[in-house]
């Protein structure tokens, strides 16, 4: 395009409603900024979503849209890209529509790296349907469905991602701007499923839920941001450092000024220490926690079925294609 477009020119007529402080207006405003960032033409850009306070992402973003059915957002996003391989598509869901009823979905499109930038917000609760909880909620976390608390384990979205052999796996933080505008446009430019998960506060169901680790007073000391071939530090001075304990098989905290070299650098093609990071609980990992390139599905698809990538005039010329018949 000619012209480089604003944040703004990705910005909609319609009213953004939410509930008043929820994590999903700051994920948007960075959203519509990376997008004019990396130069995104609407034309070309779709977005996705299934059911959730999540999905309503696509009305307030100007580019094309889908609001889907719930859990299948994955399935119509792939059916999308292999329509139009050329296409940016992203997939906006949250904990409950991805990792429940959507969870075989997800999976698949993970394992088949499809051309998608999948960001899942996570709440650890049910937000539309007002507060049960959700496949991440923690144990003993309270709520309609729960009243004595849940006593369910929760899913941890990168390890699933890790199981199901993704290629991209990154986090961040709903308020954390500069982090997550990193960690979008990297899953941009990625090619193939990009996974981000993005822990986003749910102020009415689940207030603070993350608090331990996003308060601003103590975030230096709480999260680590990782960046590829860089040290693991974290802290005001970056005077702490995260080391492999090779008798315990895991990760610890470090006094980095004296122990400098223990201090891990970070391997984004590491999967064994990906899946540490996942873990990790204090602190918390944020940023490209794996990437590993790989072919993407729509790509292997086409170099596979080369005659596939005909297109047809029209909707008529398609159902009565080489594919139908007549029967007398």
């Amino acid at each position: 395009m000619s012209d480089k477009l604003t944040p703004k020119d990705f910005a909609t007529s319609q009213e953004v409603r939410w509930c008043p402080g929820c994590g999903d207006y700051a994920i948007l405003k960075t959203m519509q900024k990376v997008l004019a960032d990396v130069g995104a033409d609407p034309a070309n850009t779709a977005f996705v979503s299934g059911i959730g306070c999540a999905a309503r992402f696509p009305y307030y973003v100007e580019t094309y849209g889908f609001h889907t059915i719930h859990g299948r957002a994955p399935t119509i996003a792939t059916g999308l890209k292999l329509a139009n391989p050329a296409l940016d598509v992203w997939v906006v869901t949250g904990d409950g529509d991805s990792l429940s009823i959507g969870g075989n979905h997800l999976m698949h499109a993970l394992r088949r790296n499809v051309g998608l930038k999948i960001l899942l917000f996570n709440n650890e609760i049910y937000g539309l349907t007002k507060g049960q909880y959700s496949p991440t909620s923690r144990i003993g976390t309270k709520s309609p469905s729960s009243p004595k608390g849940s006593v369910d384990t929760p899913v941890s979205p990168g390890q699933v991602a890790m199981g199901c052999g993704a290629h991209f796996f990154a986090r961040g933080v709903d308020t954390d701007k500069a982090g997550m505008s990193d960690v979008l446009q990297q899953a941009h430019a990625f090619v193939g499923t990009s996974f981000v998960e993005i822990f986003q506060n749910c102020i009415v169901y689940n207030e603070d839920v993350f608090a331990d680790f996003t308060e601003r007073k103590t975030a230096a000391d709480t999260q680590l941001h990782l960046k590829h071939g860089e040290p693991m530090l974290f802290g005001k001075h970056n005077d702490k450092g995260i080391r492999f304990n090779q008798d315990t098989w895991s990760l610890e905290v470090v006094d980095a000024t004296e122990s400098p070299d223990e201090v891990l650098v970070h391997d984004e093609s590491n999967a064994v220490v990906a899946r540490m990071l996942i873990d990790l609980h204090m602190p918390v990992a944020l940023g490209v926690i794996y990437r590993q390139p790989a072919v993407s599905f729509e790509d292997a698809f086409y170099a596979h079925h080369p005659s596939r990538m005909k297109r047809t005039k029209s909707v008529k010329d398609f159902i009565r294609g080489p594919s139908s018949w007549t029967v007398d």
